[in-house]
């Protein structure tokens, strides 16, 4: 199943296009997208026995995203092998490294982004969407928490997020446009292995990041565990994996965004992020 944010209203991706979720459930659900994640036990059940109108087809420019107001955005740093090596960084090896980002950062998958000042990178990532409160989950039970995955650019300005005394992680990758989510949620039944999916960064056609979740650090299960040791996940939580080797950042010599670029991501099973600077 796919659930996507069309002009800020919730509805189901199918074959022939979009479905509208408040008009064909009758009300029973709203359609604001961010509001069906506390009921999403009782709306799945709905959703795999509803007989569902033909959907209309769409325009991706009109999606926001699948999850536009988090209560929680969660971030994790570090967490591919191949990133820790090329930034010099020891990588985890006890317990990630986690560090938050604002939530007015979070926009739909096709979009123009304001360039700040500064470098600003690129990070692919996976992201979870918790589905059910997790509280002190163990990895074997984790799974089930989980609504869906979605493609993910953690946008970064590498001058701010390194500025002393200590870093400034969370507003370095918080300014508007930095946190694109879509282009829908893919439910995990529609996700063969999300322990193998291949992540991919272009910077105008030309492949800068080349990845695979079997090289994190942390699986999503292990993250969704040692985070709930110490925050409780809401549903509608959204945690950004980590990103693969291959950043502006870590290369010789260093290669950041500019304006007129753009910048295309895609997570295998789920789809393709565009955005254009200015």
């Amino acid at each position: 199943m796919r659930l996507a944010n069309r002009s800020g209203r919730l509805h189901l991706v199918t074959d022939t296009g979009a479905v509208d979720v408040a008009t064909t459930s009758g009300g029973r659900f709203d359609a604001d997208p961010q509001k069906i994640y506390p009921r999403w036990a009782e709306f799945r059940a709905w959703a795999e026995a509803a007989e569902l109108p033909d959907g209309r087809p769409f325009d991706p420019a009109d999606l926001g995203s699948p999850v536009p107001a988090p209560a929680q955005l969660v971030a994790v740093g570090l967490n591919y092998h191949d990133h820790a090596a090329e930034t010099g960084v020891a990588a985890p090896s006890h317990q990630p490294s986690v560090f938050g980002k604002f939530t007015s950062s979070i926009s739909g998958p096709c979009t123009t982004v304001r360039l700040p000042q500064g470098n600003v990178d690129w990070e692919a990532e996976l992201a979870v969407v918790i589905g059910t409160t997790a509280a002190h989950v163990t990895e074997a039970d984790a799974p089930r928490h989980i609504a869906g995955y979605t493609a993910a650019q953690d946008l970064t300005e590498r001058l701010l997020q390194m500025s002393g005394p200590v870093p400034q992680f969370g507003l370095g990758k918080s300014y508007p446009g930095f946190t694109p989510l879509g282009p829908w949620l893919v439910t995990p039944d529609e996700i063969p292995d999300p322990g193998a999916l291949r992540l991919t960064s272009a910077v105008n056609g030309e492949v800068v990041q080349d990845g695979n979740t079997r090289d994190l650090i942390f699986g999503v299960p292990a993250l969704i565990s040692h985070l709930s040791q110490v925050i409780t996940l809401w549903p509608g939580d959204v945690i950004l994996t980590g990103t693969p080797a291959g950043v502006g950042w870590g290369r010789q010599p260093p290669r950041y965004l500019s304006p007129g670029d753009t910048l295309t991501t895609h997570v295998e099973h789920i789809g393709t992020l565009t955005q254009r600077f200015t």
